[in-house]
């Protein structure tokens, strides 16, 4: 593995303790090798395994209300900071961003993790990469829960959506070469601050302040950036030719108000998913529902659910999870 020109070694000491101060001292922490690459994670409980990939422009500390509450159901639950993010290599170049290489690292840390699949879950661009790598690595993806963001297949759709375009409006600013560093920096990190506006309820202080830690982290606005650069450069037909069928138990969950995905975008195709067992609306959440409580009433209302209920939980409970379950009911 890779340690020196990656981007981990200017992590301060801050950022590398604040997991077991924020979530307690039963919260392991450490670095995976995969391939050429070094990626954090955070870790709780034994069962087993979830894998939480966060998106942006977040990092594990996303996940910080579901880890603790999937650890006391009986779950092994690991959140990477992903490539580029925070306390994880940072490979240059856009090219270091590419869908085979996000998916690899995927199944590479869950085999380095010492298990043959997981149950998958993801949000915004950990969603992207959750689907594709449940399209191209099935053997490793036992289970599948996407939060907020789109089948790969429905973006191809974007041009017949105007709606969808305006929302999607940074997508094509980040493509532009040097310049969205420069923007996103400026005015103490105001525009990616301004991104997470609307969480519900909103960031207080203490938190905007470990996002803003992470985002200061050397190499980590290019890396977060340059997921867009890439994804600027694959052609409609190249995503068409990486798409196949997700078999895979899968359930969608969107908050009814998220700023940046149009309801008419957010249900995939039966053909795409054919083992999709619902799509869940969330009254009243923004984009950022992994910071919504919601009743435990509308995540166990189906028995044939990819996520079980949390054990403890009664419907109408309120609980911080944005999906209670992530095994077979019994």
């Amino acid at each position: 593995m890779s340690t020196t020109g990656d981007g981990t070694s200017g992590a301060s000491g801050t950022a590398v303790q604040q997991a077991a101060g924020l979530l307690g001292s039963e919260v392991r922490q450490g670095y995976a090798g995969v391939g050429d690459q070094r990626l954090h994670y955070v870790e709780a409980g034994e069962g087993p395994l979830v894998i939480l990939l966060h998106g942006f422009p977040e990092f594990w500390f996303g996940w910080r209300r579901q880890i603790q509450p999937l650890a006391a159901a009986g779950f092994r639950v690991v959140a990477p900071d992903m490539r580029g993010y925070n306390l994880s290599s940072k490979p240059n170049g856009v090219h270091a961003y590419d869908t085979n290489k996000l998916t690899d690292d995927i199944r590479g840390l869950i085999h380095e993790r010492g298990a043959e699949s997981a149950l998958l879950v993801g949000h915004d661009w950990g969603d992207t990469v959750a689907w594709d790598t449940a399209m191209s690595h099935p053997e490793v993806v036992e289970r599948l829960a996407i939060l907020n963001v789109a089948h790969p297949r429905q973006f191809l759709r974007g041009p017949h959506h105007p709606g969808q375009l305006r929302k999607s409006w940074y997508v094509f600013f980040f493509d532009l070469p040097e310049l969205p560093e420069a923007v996103v920096h400026a005015n103490d990190w105001h525009s990616f601050r301004h991104f997470l506006r609307d969480a519900r309820p909103a960031y207080t202080s203490e938190e905007t302040g470990r996002y803003i830690e992470a985002w200061s982290q050397p190499g980590a606005a290019a890396g977060m950036i340059n997921y867009y650069r890439n994804a600027a450069r694959q052609s409609p037909k190249h995503v068409e030719a990486q798409a196949r069928p997700i078999s895979a138990p899968t359930l969608v969950i969107r908050g009814q108000d998220d700023r940046y995905l149009g309801q008419d975008v957010a249900e995939p195709d039966h053909d795409d998913v054919p083992g999709l067992d619902r799509v869940e609306l969330l009254p009243g959440a923004s984009h950022w529902s992994t910071t919504t409580s919601m009743s435990a009433s509308t995540s166990c209302s189906s028995t044939s659910s990819p996520l079980p209920c949390q054990p403890g939980i009664r419907p109408g409970d309120h609980h911080p999870l944005p999906s209670a379950s992530l095994a077979p009911q019994a």
